[in-house]
């Protein structure tokens, strides 16, 4: 049952969106499950260095998530887009356009999260590619979606995913925190020069939750830190004020509700969604 009905018929774009059990796809599964057209997107496909397998969504899995999503009733299209060329990211703004009439929200959730090394250790290239993807790919999905909407002159939604490392800072993690703090900067300066055109941008800050890459960073981290595994997690939910690590979906109905007509007045926020880990 929608939560929000005033989301029935927007046009949604979720980048990164391509892999089972990724925030993407939960984001992109809660905003039709409120009546909106989603387009998801990913790779698709190898995308060089320094950029596994684990982390893209194939052209088969994006068409899977597609059929789950209509499966249940909703609207949904796949779209390949490298969100490293400005090129790919203005063709699925456009790709929204043609296939549904519209681009109402768009959501820079693809990043890099799996780099996690000391400066010391960290190649320029790894710091390139963390960079590159985390704030140019951000920073080419609101160019290009602020464009159409204010082109369609009806304001719009721009939510960019951060992170709890957009807050705080974490050793063995240098480029990614660089990063996520970086986006802070970009969503209140996008809110701050969009607002005039009724376009609101948000940012949502998680703090562990159990994706696939929720997981691969939680045994990194319980591995450079010495604790193990089990000392590792239950040290983490000992942190949380709520007691447990985020879901899926708890990142996802932040999402809804800042696309919906009751966030009208919210802009230029990093909202932490942390179980009250993060509180600043």
């Amino acid at each position: 049952m929608a939560n929000y009905p005033e989301l029935s018929g927007k046009v949604a774009v979720i980048t990164g969106a391509g892999r089972h059990k990724g925030l993407g796809e939960a984001m992109a599964k809660r905003l039709a499950s409120e009546g909106c057209k989603v387009v998801i997107t990913d790779i698709g496909h190898a995308a060089g260095d320094h950029m596994p397998e684990s982390a893209i969504g194939t052209s088969d899995e994006m068409q899977q998530i597609v059929a789950e999503i209509k499966a249940a009733g909703g609207e949904a299209s796949a779209f390949a887009c490298n969100v490293l060329n400005a090129e790919e990211v203005q063709a699925a703004a456009k790709f929204a356009v043609d296939t549904y009439g519209s681009l109402d929200i768009w959501v820079n959730n693809a990043g890099v999260g799996y780099l996690m090394k000391p400066i010391l250790d960290m190649d320029v290239s790894e710091w390139d590619t963390v960079l590159n993807v985390n704030l140019r790919g951000t920073f080419l999905g609101i160019k290009f979606a602020a464009e159409q909407m204010v082109k369609q002159g009806n304001g719009g939604k721009i939510i960019n995913i951060g992170s709890q490392a957009s807050k705080s800072a974490f050793a063995h993690a240098s480029a990614y925190t660089t990063s996520k703090h970086g986006m802070n900067g970009i969503t209140r300066v996008a809110a701050q020069e969009l607002g005039e055109h009724k376009i609101n941008v948000n940012q949502i800050c998680p703090n562990h939750v159990t994706t696939g890459l929720g997981a691969w960073q939680n045994s990194h981290f319980s591995e450079v830190t010495g604790k193990g595994h089990d000392k590792y997690m239950q040290d983490m939910r000992d942190r949380i004020p709520l007691g447990r690590p985020g879901l899926q979906d708890d990142i996802a109905k932040a999402c809804a509700f800042l696309c919906s007509e009751q966030a009208s007045y919210i802009t230029g926020e990093c909202m932490n969604v942390s179980g009250g880990e993060e509180y600043h």
